[in-house]
C-alpha cells in the first residue's frame, strides 16, 4: 500500500542541505562577496574630499559617460540585430543554419584582445570597410563608433542566445489566432509576439550593457584611449591607477562603476518582472 503524499519523503537528487548550502555559500563569498568587500575597503582608504575630487575628475567623468552611453547604444543595437538573428535562426531552414548557429559563440570563445585588434585594424583607414567609410567621411577607428562596434560585437550573444530559447518554445496558436481575427503581420508581431519576447529581450539586453560597460579587452585597441577626443573608458582609467600602484583610486573609481552598474541592473530588473507579470495576467 503507497503512502499519502504527505507522508512520502522528498527524494533529492544531492543530499544534505547543509553541506550543500555550505559549499555554495563558501563558493559565493570567495567569488562574489569577498571581492566586492575588498574593493569597499580599499576605497575608505580615501578620504570623502579625495574621494569626491576624484570621481569628479574631468577624464573620469568623461571615462564613465563615454562606458554607459556606448554600451547603452549598442545594447539598443543588439537588442534589434539580436532578435533578428534569433528569428532567422529559429523559423528559418536554410543551408549553413548551424554554422552561423555557432558563429553566434565566437565572441565567447575567442579573446577580447584578439577581437579588439581586428576590429581596431578592420575599422582603420587602411582596412576593410575602414578605408571606405573613411573615404565617405565616417571614421571608425579611435572614435566614439568604433567603442559601439566593439560593444556590439561583444554583446550579440547575449540577446540571441536569450531570446532564442523562447521563439523556440513559442506556441504558433497564437499568431494563427491573430490572423483569423484579421491582424496583419505588422499587428500580431508587435502586439502578440513581441509583448512575449519582451521579459527575455530585457534579459539580453541587461548583460549586454553589464558586459558594455565593464569591457576593457576589445576596446582597448579601437577606442585610442585620448582624453582629449573623450575616447577613454572607465576600465583603462582603472587600469592607469593599477599601473601606477594607485590602488585606492583604483578602487574607488569601481566602486562608483560597481554602483552604477548595480542600480542600472535593479532597474531593469524591476521592469522585466513587472512585464512578465502582466504579460501572464493578460
Amino acid at each position: 500500500m503507497k503512502k499519502p503524499l504527505k507522508l512520502q519523503k522528498k527524494v533529492r537528487v544531492i543530499p544534505g542541505f547543509g553541506l550543500t548550502m555550505g559549499i555554495t555559500v563558501a563558493m559565493v563569498s570567495m567569488i562574489i562577496i569577498i571581492p566586492l568587500a575588498s574593493v569597499l575597503l580599499y576605497s575608505f582608504r580615501l578620504s570623502p574630499a579625495e574621494f569626491f575630487s576624484l570621481i569628479s575628475a574631468p577624464n573620469v567623468v568623461n571615462a564613465f559617460i563615454t562606458s554607459i552611453v556606448c554600451a547603452l547604444i549598442a545594447s539598443f543595437i543588439n537588442c534589434i540585430f539580436g532578435l533578428l538573428l534569433a528569428w532567422v535562426l529559429v523559423r528559418y531552414d536554410f543551408f549553413g543554419k548551424r554554422i552561423l548557429d555557432g558563429l553566434i559563440e565566437l565572441p565567447f570563445a575567442l579573446p577580447t584582445a584578439v577581437a579588439g585588434i581586428t576590429l581596431s585594424k578592420m575599422y582603420s583607414n587602411t582596412g576593410f570597410p575602414g578605408s571606405f567609410l573613411s573615404s565617405i567621411g565616417i571614421d571608425v577607428s579611435y572614435t566614439h563608433l568604433g567603442i559601439v562596434v566593439a560593444l556590439v560585437f561583444i554583446g550579440i550573444p547575449f540577446t540571441v542566445r536569450s531570446v532564442q530559447p523562447v521563439l523556440e518554445t513559442l506556441d504558433g496558436q497564437y499568431e494563427e489566432a491573430a490572423y483569423i481575427l484579421g491582424a496583419s503581420r505588422k499587428k500580431t508581431f508587435f502586439k502578440v509576439i513581441l509583448p512575449e519576447l519582451f521579459p527575455s529581450l530585457l534579459t539580453g539586453f541587461s548583460l549586454a550593457l553589464a558586459r558594455g560597460i565593464g569591457e576593457y579587452g576589445s576596446v582597448i585597441y579601437i577606442s585610442g584611449n585620448s582624453a582629449k577626443n573623450g575616447t577613454q573608458v572607465v576600465s583603462y582609467v582603472i587600469m592607469q591607477k593599477l599601473e601606477r600602484l594607485d590602488y585606492s583610486s583604483a578602487t574607488a573609481i569601481a566602486l562608483v562603476m560597481l554602483i552604477i552598474s548595480f542600480v542600472l541592473m535593479f532597474a531593469i530588473n524591476i521592469i522585466q518582472i513587472r512585464r512578465s507579470r502582466r504579460v501572464n495576467a493578460m
